[in-house]
């Protein structure tokens, strides 16, 4: 856990939170040829040439993707924006994915390559 300062403005006013608690079991450092999401809320993937994550949305329903390689990521269930069966990011790219009625949609995404 790590302790930080939290401030929020409104207005003229400045709020500010004292110990906020990070919990570091919403997220997972994969670094190897294959990985299927398992309720985290973020993936960092390096240290590898390229993988491959499946996204579970029984267990994951919003994660967010960050490559630091090549990464190809394919849903169990349904596509990828109703059009996709995988898409491919490439280093440095993040993309946030969302399960809705049975489909995976792109929520938001910088430096997205798609194939």
């Amino acid at each position: 856990m790590k302790t930080l300062i939290n401030k929020k403005r409104i207005g003229e006013k400045v709020y500010i939170q004292e110990n906020v608690n990070l919990d570091y079991t919403k997220y997972k450092i994969v670094s190897i040829p294959q990985y299927k999401t398992s309720g985290e809320e973020i993936i960092l993937v390096k240290d590898i040439d390229s993988s491959k994550i499946s996204l579970d949305p029984h267990l994951s329903k919003n994660i967010k993707i960050k490559a630091m390689t090549k990464v190809l990521i394919v849903p169990l269930i349904g596509k990828i924006d109703d059009e996709y069966d995988e898409i491919l990011i490439d280093k440095g790219a993040c993309v946030e994915f969302q399960f809705i009625e049975n489909g995976w949609y792109i929520m938001s995404s910088d430096g997205l390559k798609m194939e």
